[in-house]
């Protein structure tokens, strides 16, 4: 049977209290709507269509070529929400599941199970329901004397014997298409003003078809977000469940409760995350890696057997066995092959250190390339930027790099050169050249006589 999808994306959400729209808040680095559209994508190949309101342009933006779009002009209830819709999906689907885009916990595997029920149910509609003693805000299901779910009434209508139901409506179904189309026409305006879809489970009912109920075992599922509270309560199970998976397959992490991983990011077994851990975007680990406390990880590719400690990384690349802290910041471009060694306080920004670098402490390295095996010492910077562009400095292999000295580029620095303490360099320097002062001036060869530096 041909299924398709309906996102309720239209509502204002006034007491998320923001200019943007609700469903363009984030949870774990991804805005709730992209959530609803990973879920439907579970039970169909068809584009689902979304169903837009406040800030429609907006969310249109961040969802591209991944829906269909209809607009509901007037915020007049769920069920008018879903009748925008009628023009796309009437006649060309036999199932209609309608889910709204702000519960971000909904997982694929129980909105795949109700599309199954609802295939084997020979009523128009398939819901799911969840027991709960705070309502947030859900409707309450009505049922007989004998069991059979009657009736859906709003908590903004509810009498004070129904408000004390317990047995919630989750806002998610799967209807028949065909007949869905055919009695959203008999939805009445409530004594709110809005057309109600949850009336569709009265008339199905008084038409004498069996409404098919089935409870979500957990509740959290149903979770919808329409404050920053829920937003917060949201992210901390979503959290939990990432984290929880990543342990059970070879991370370990001390504190669980402290480590922050967005959806996006790859781990590699046997790898330790230490507490105020934040891995953001996709961000990929490999094997074996020692990383945080205190650190901050975006959009950045680490290999094999890192050891990371209180960093900043964005857009970076790390090969394997780098070691780097306390207190790093890599910036985008930063490029650090296998086996270097960054001291405290030190900071690349659009660079590639080759294997072996050594980088002391307090040093800054911008637009740079380094050879392999260049020992780079503390309080080095090159100096990139003249007021009008960044200018590149390149260092040879196996050259040194005196303490405070500053490159200033465009510079090259040729093989086996060194620098001395507190140079300034000016001018490029030949390959086993030594300079020293301000500005550098060469001395005599390193071949020959090294004993006016001191190492």
């Amino acid at each position: 049977m041909k299924v398709s999808a309906v996102i309720m994306a239209a509502g204002q959400s006034k007491r998320m209290k923001s200019a943007r729209p609700k469903v363009l808040h984030t949870l774990l680095g991804k805005p709730l709507i992209e959530y609803a559209l990973d879920v439907v994508n579970s039970i169909s190949d068809e584009k689902p269509v979304v169903i837009l309101g406040h800030g429609a342009e907006e969310v249109k933006t961040v969802i591209g070529e991944r829906a269909l779009f209809a607009l509901q002009n007037e915020q007049l209830g769920t069920a008018d929400a879903v009748n925008s819709a009628r023009s796309l999906l009437e006649s060309t689907t036999e199932l209609v599941v309608v889910i709204s885009a702000d519960m971000p916990l909904l997982r694929a595997e129980t909105i795949q199970y109700l599309v199954e029920i609802q295939k084997n149910n020979s009523g128009p509609i398939s819901m799911l329901t969840l027991v709960s003693p705070d309502s947030r805000g859900f409707g309450r299901v009505v049922r007989s004397l004998s069991g059979e779910v009657v009736g859906i009434v709003e908590e903004k209508v509810a009498a004070v014997g129904q408000l004390a139901i317990n047995e919630l409506n989750a806002s998610i179904y799967c209807f028949k298409s065909d007949w869905l189309w055919k009695n959203l026409q008999k939805v009445n305006k409530s004594p709110v003003g809005e057309y109600y879809l949850t009336d569709l489970v009265g008339i199905a009912a008084d038409q004498g078809f069996k409404v098919q109920a089935v409870r979500i075992e957990d509740p959290e599922e149903a979770m919808g977000i329409n404050t920053r509270v829920h937003l917060a309560e949201a992210e901390a199970i979503l959290r939990r469940r990432v984290n929880t998976e990543w342990m059970l397959n070879g991370v370990t992490m001390l504190d669980p409760a402290r480590v922050y991983i967005e959806k996006d990011v790859t781990i590699g077994k046997d790898t330790v995350l230490f507490p105020d851990t934040y891995l953001k975007g996709k961000t990929s680990i490999a094997d074996g890696c020692e990383i945080g406390p205190n650190t901050l990880i975006s959009d950045t590719q680490i290999g094999n057997h890192c050891h990371i400690q209180m960093a900043v990384m964005e857009n970076a690349i790390i090969e394997d066995g780098v070691s780097m802290g306390p207190f790093v910041h890599l910036r985008p471009g930063a490029h650090l092959a296998k086996g270097v060694h960054m001291g405290n306080f030190g900071e690349v920004k659009n660079s590639y250190l080759g294997p072996g670098v050594k980088m002391g402490h307090f040093s800054y390295i911008g637009d740079a390339t380094i050879g392999e095996n260049v020992n780079i010492s503390a309080g080095v910077i090159t100096c990139n930027f003249d007021g009008k562009k960044k200018n590149r400095t390149e260092i040879g292999a196996n050259a040194f790099i005196g303490s405070d000295t500053m490159l200033r580029a465009p510079l090259k620095i040729g093989e086996g050169a060194y620098t001395g303490a507190g140079s300034v360099v000016t001018h490029d320097v030949a390959p086993h050249e030594v300079v020293a002062g301000v500005p550098a001036r060469p001395l005599k060869s390193k071949k020959n006589d090294t004993s006016t530096l001191e190492k």
